[in-house]
Order: C-alpha cells, then structure tokens, then sequence
C-alpha cells in the first residue's frame, strides 16, 4: 500500500507488544521499519527504466528478509535510541513493525514477492486498493490514541477493525466475482485469465479484466452495500502479441527482452492503447474503472531495437474523469452513461 500506511501499521502492530513506559520509542522505530521495506522504490537505472518496477516489492518485501530487514532498522536506529531502549527490546519493535510490511501489500492488485528468493511469482491477493483512505484511517486512529493510553487495548483493537475490514474486503470481492461470472456467461466468453479488483480508495466500485479469444474484455462492477449492484459494461481491445505484433523483432534484442519483462510484471494483460498505437499498456490499470486506456506503459520503437523501453505513466485527471468516477462510485448513472467520456 502506500507509504503512509505502511509506517502507520508498523507503529500500530510495535505498539501492540510495548510496555507502557516504552510506547513512545516503540512507535517511533516500528513507524520507521514499516517504512523502510519500501526504500526499494530507490532501486532504478537512467539507462534501464524497467529496472525500478521490477525491483518495487521485491526482495524487501519477502518474508525471508523480515529478520533481517528488522536488523536494518534496529541498527539504523540504535545510535539515536540506545539511551531509551535495549538493543533486544529496539529490535523486538523494529522486528514487529517491519513484519508485514510484504504481507499488506500482497492484499493490494500490485504483486509482491512474498516468497523469493523460493518462488519469482508476485502474489496480489486483490482485496484492497493501493490506496484506501479508510483503512489507513483505522491505523492513524488508533496509532494516536494508543499513544495518549497506558494499556495496548488501542493498538489491539486498530488491528482488529483492520483484520474486519479485510474481512469485508473478501466479502466484496467474492460478490463483484459472482456478479463478474454472470455476465461472462451470459457472453458465452471462456476466461483464461480474469482478475477482479479494487478500484482507487474504496471498496464499492471494482475493475474487471479479462482475456477471451485474444482479446482483453475491461468492465466495471459496483456492489452496494444494500445490493444495489450494478456492472458497467466497458470495450475490449485486442491482446498484445509478440510474435503477430513485431514480427520482425529480433528475441535477442533488449527491447524483445523489455516487452517480455513488462509482460510478466503485467501477468500479460498487456495491449496496445488505443489513443497511442505506439505504447504497450498494462490493461490491469486505468484511470476509469471501465475504460481502456492504461494508467502506464512502455514506448515500442521497432526502429531502435537494441535501446530499452521507455516506462511512462498516463494520468488523466481532468474534471471530467473525477466525475465519471464518483459517478459510477456512487450508483448515479446507469450501465452505459457514466463510460462516455469525451
């Protein structure tokens, strides 16, 4: 998730296990390791653009380096904390803080490698969005007034509604799923690869993306909280194609090597933007919930194979975007009125 959260969640979870004279200190240094697993957003090369998205949630972020990243805050940490705290005990907080920092974003559409180095598969539980004001809300809550109370019933009970609210989250993603294969059934599509997911800060509104007869098949479903569910038919865009597409590519070019690396960060729902022929998009992602343009991509340039892919982000934030998705958020269109937008 995002980065604030991250830090929230690490000083919630060391204070959960702080005696009441240490919550201060503890706080402080498991804000600082739920930090600290997401440093490998530092991890890029000017000459490689793809290099940063590879390595974002990577090794940091598995449950093997947990230990060890723990050991990096403690001893970042120490020359200014070792007045305060034990060696044993900073290490304890910072061991507490850092400890799910792979597994929360594992519950997000990304991927992590919660298994390397055992298993290169990004794990995306899609239950929750990247982004998602209310349950980073429970955990500063409960972050601040922990730290005002002596007894750790505050940060016990911040995780608690997290662990609840997760429990919603799966409750709402099996119903956007059910939703989801009924409409496929209805197409006659036959689905090798469907995800559904959370869209931007809520879990009403949900994307789903799919792959049938070469195509990939983008819609949008709202379930209520009242069951007033709707689906917000969306358009379909042919898949990407190595071999059809750039037959002429040479596999031994780098940028044969960059578009086969951008489909596996992709899980291959990845095909060309319709408003930019020459960008290979990542079809997971869009600004809209049921649109077909990505929210990033890579640059193809035939002409230069042997120069790497330039990674580029595509938000559009016009007044017209933001509408149409509080739109469809909120119930006020119907199935087909809220996708047009000029």
């Amino acid at each position: 998730m995002d980065i604030l959260t991250q830090g929230l969640l690490g000083g919630v979870l060391a204070q959960a296990v702080a005696r009441p004279q240490e919550k201060k200190t503890a706080t402080l240094a498991g804000l600082f390791a739920g930090l600290l697993a997401d440093l490998d957003i530092l991890i890029r090369s000017a000459d490689d653009p793809l290099l940063a998205i590879e390595y974002h949630r990577h090794f940091t972020h598995s449950l093997v380096f947990i230990p060890f990243g723990a050991a990096i805050a403690c001893l970042i940490l120490w020359p200014w904390l070792r007045r305060h705290l034990p060696a044993g005990r900073l290490y304890l907080f910072c061991l507490a803080g850092f400890s799910l920092s792979g597994v929360l974003d594992a519950l997000t559409s990304y991927g992590t490698l919660l298994f390397w180095p055992f298993f290169e598969q990004r794990v995306a539980l899609n239950l929750i969005a990247i982004i998602d004001p209310l349950f980073t809300a429970i955990l500063l809550a409960g972050l601040l007034l922990g730290l005002g109370l002596p007894a750790r019933r505050m940060a016990l009970g911040a995780l608690l509604l997290c662990a609840g609210y997760l429990g919603f989250a799966g409750i709402q993603q099996q119903r956007a799923q059910a939703l989801m294969a009924e409409v496929v059934a209805e197409r006659s599509h036959t689905p090798s690869q469907h995800v559904v997911k959370p869209t931007l800060g809520n879990l009403l509104l949900w994307r789903s993306v799919y792959v049938h007869a070469g195509r990939i098949q983008v819609d949008a479903v709202r379930v209520g909280l009242l069951a007033d569910n709707r689906v917000y038919p969306g358009d379909s865009v042919p898949r990407f194609d190595r071999h059809s597409d750039l037959p002429g590519l040479d596999p031994d070019s780098t940028l044969f090597g960059d578009i086969r690396r951008f489909e596996r960060f992709s899980r291959g729902f990845v095909a060309f933007d319709p408003e930019q022929p020459a960008v290979l998009g990542d079809m997971r992602y869009s600004m809209l919930p049921a649109g077909v343009r990505p929210l990033w991509g890579i640059v193809i340039d035939p002409a230069r194979p042997q120069q790497h892919a330039d990674y580029r982000f595509f938000r559009d934030s016009r007044p017209e975007v933001r509408e149409t998705f509080v739109n469809m958020l909120l119930g006020r269109c119907g199935k087909v009125d809220c996708l047009q937008v000029p």
